[in-house]
């Protein structure tokens, strides 16, 4: 992953830009676009072969990137979830999680060395929206997109370097999956804009990419093996692809073909490389060229959306509107329709309904993957 020389242009806090269909067509053909679709690439390749168990060298910043993740899973547990009375929907202690994470963003980026002190705002805007939104409670693909954003600014600004890429999937990027899935299983963060099985999962998507990356090539497992209950106990301490199937099966019943049948489908796959050829088209598609996530995207000088002011004085005839989710809705875009509005549960509430009935809230489940305490569910 090649290190770039810090940039020559004023920081600036991140905004949403997107609006439209003519403004996501603007982005697809940005040179921003292209710089995320080639971070996401060269941190793919990065790994492709390496376990979650090797050995790998980790840079002075590496390890502090590290160490800032350690902080926020310290507030985490700082932070328990509030009696929500019984709600099966977002815990109104991850606002304060929230808070107290962007209150800490100036320290925790203080340790990164290396990083001009300038920007850390603007790279902020970013670190506090990969933990889940403020307002809905939720989170989604978006977020977990916020989150490689934060690192490609990293590498813009020359913190990250070319020798950096493994280390950067291996170590932070699957500590930001831990984390995350903390916050998700305590808080009962809500799926965002996902409504079940149309999705690849409720929650996350890069996870797929770097985990099929990780086992391309592989001598003798396959993509059926995912379905073999003891491979997966077996391999998911070095594949994360495996480790997450594996969290997916604690928290649902029935098999996935039901309630994830396109990870379903993707097992009949004949060979990791096409899997993991499938994941980054299927990533470009359908996370950053899909109207309901890509308008959420933020663009600041570090990921700059490019000059219309052609669009942007157009965007009141476009009949563009936000609702009260924070979406923005475009008159005649139906697909609006399917990304808010329906409030749905996150799987772990429903875990602990079923367990606890829905008076009682039980203790929430700690990590990622083997020995999750979180409750079997039945598919609905």
């Amino acid at each position: 992953m090649a290190s770039e020389a810090p940039l020559a242009v004023p920081p600036t806090l991140p905004t949403k830009r997107i609006v439209s269909k003519a403004h996501l067509d603007v982005w697809l053909s940005s040179a921003t676009h292209s710089h995320v679709v080639a971070f996401v690439e060269e941190l793919n390749d990065s790994v492709v072969g390496v376990k979650l168990t090797d050995e790998v060298p980790c840079s002075p910043a590496v390890d502090a990137l590290v160490s800032v993740l350690e902080a926020v899973e310290q507030l985490y547990h700082d932070t328990p979830p509030v009696d929500n009375g019984g709600s099966r929907f977002g815990n109104p202690a991850f606002r304060d999680f929230y808070d107290k994470v962007a209150s800490s963003t100036a320290e925790l980026h203080a340790e990164v060395p290396g990083l001009d002190a300038a920007y850390v705002n603007e790279l902020s805007v970013y670190f506090c929206e990969c933990w889940g939104n403020r307002t809905r409670v939720d989170y989604g693909s978006g977020m977990e997109l916020n989150f490689l954003c934060w690192l490609l600014c990293l590498k813009k600004l020359g913190v990250l370097t070319k020798d950096d890429g493994k280390a950067v999937v291996i170590k932070v990027f699957w500590r930001y999956m831990r984390v995350a899935r903390l916050l998700q299983t305590g808080y009962w963060l809500e799926p965002a804009g996902s409504h079940g099985a149309q999705g690849l999962d409720d929650y996350h998507f890069a996870v797929f990419i770097f985990g099929s990356a990780q086992l391309k090539g592989h001598k003798y497992l396959r993509p059926k093996c995912i379905h073999d209950a003891e491979i997966l106990e077996e391999f998911s301490k070095d594949y994360m692809y495996l480790a997450y199937i594996q969290f997916i099966n604690s928290i649902k019943t029935a098999s996935l073909r039901w309630h994830s049948p396109m990870l379903d489908d993707i097992s009949g796959v004949k060979t990791w490389d096409k899997v993991n050829q499938g994941m980054v088209k299927m990533y470009c598609a359908e996370v950053l060229a899909k109207l309901p996530v890509a308008q959420h995207f933020l663009f600041g000088s570090l990921l700059p959306y490019p000059d219309a002011p052609e669009l942007d004085a157009h965007v009141e005839e476009a009949g563009v509107h936000a609702d009260e989710h924070g979406h923005l809705h475009v008159r005649g875009e139906a697909q609006f329709g399917d990304c808010c509005g329906i409030a749905i549960p996150a799987p772990f509430a429903a875990a602990e309904v079923q367990k606890h009935g829905a008076g009682g809230v039980a203790g929430v489940p700690r990590e990622l993957g083997t020995g999750s305490t979180v409750r079997r569910i039945p598919f609905d």
